[in-house]
């Protein structure tokens, strides 16, 4: 008796699932344009939307407008510009911090930009839909730092009062012990917003989120439903290069591990 038969579409299936379940990679860019660059910063943008040929290995990626005052004021800061982009595959990741072509043509216009290749190991939501696969055996030990990324889309009828809340929360980040870095992007004006932060270690952020603005705007945030989408990670840094606020930003870890 002939067993059951897989056809190449089944095939095919069980190999994007595979794929979908191996553990995320990131790279993310923080840019500071030169002031001749702002329109072609503004082109990068709008081009975001539009097909294109991605990278090998590519689960998505997003191009981010910024806020003036490192990211978090409500008017736009046209030189100020972020990337993210998530791979399935830990070689792929690497080779397009080492030399993505994006990458060189931000570094071309920039001023300043950091460039950082992250592990996440811990992933809460989802992003535009799009989720990332947390590997915990990458997480970071008591004292070591790390990256983390929060992002919301905010319900319209509720930004205004999801915005009234925000400068405490943002002068408790800028003010907090143990953060290295942080920087405020998004999609879309004032409606789809994130923060990327770096930390000396875990538990300077956790007191940070569970004290002060930040906490009360959280809750106030989930009592009342000001997003409709969310998504919480905390990173392995496994590298970082560049320069971002004029202080030097570089670690790195054994490649291709």
């Amino acid at each position: 008796m002939k067993g059951p038969t897989t056809t190449r579409s089944e095939a095919e299936d069980s190999l994007a699932a595979a794929a979908s379940a191996s553990p995320s990679f990131v790279v993310l860019a923080l840019t500071r344009l030169r002031s001749s660059s702002i329109g072609w910063g503004l082109w990068q943008l709008a081009a975001s939307v539009l097909p294109a040929n991605p990278p090998k290995h590519l689960l998505f990626d997003k191009t981010l407008g910024s806020g003036r005052e490192a990211g978090f004021g409500l008017a736009p800061g046209l030189d100020h510009q972020g990337y993210f982009a998530a791979f399935n595959d830990r070689a792929a990741a690497e080779s397009f911090f080492e030399s993505g072509e994006r990458l060189a043509a931000y570094a071309a216009h920039a001023i300043e930009t950091a460039v950082f290749l992250l592990a996440p190991y811990s992933v809460r939501g989802s992003w535009s839909g799009h989720g990332l696969t947390a590997n915990p055996t990458l997480a970071v030990a008591d004292g070591e730092p790390l990256a983390a990324l929060t992002r919301a889309s905010i319900r319209p009828h509720k930004a205004a009062s999801f915005w009234a809340r925000s400068p405490a929360a943002e002068a408790d980040l800028k003010n907090a012990q143990g953060c290295l870095l942080a920087a405020g992007l998004g999609e879309a004006p004032l409606l789809r917003q994130a923060t990327f932060s770096v930390w000396e270690s875990a538990q300077a952020m956790t007191d940070y989120a569970h004290s002060g603005g930040h906490h009360q705007a959280i809750a106030s945030a989930y009592a009342n439903g000001f997003f409709s989408e969310t998504m919480f990670v905390r990173f392995r840094i496994l590298a970082s290069r560049g320069q971002w606020q004029g202080s030097t930003v570089c670690m790195q870890e054994a490649m291709h591990a």
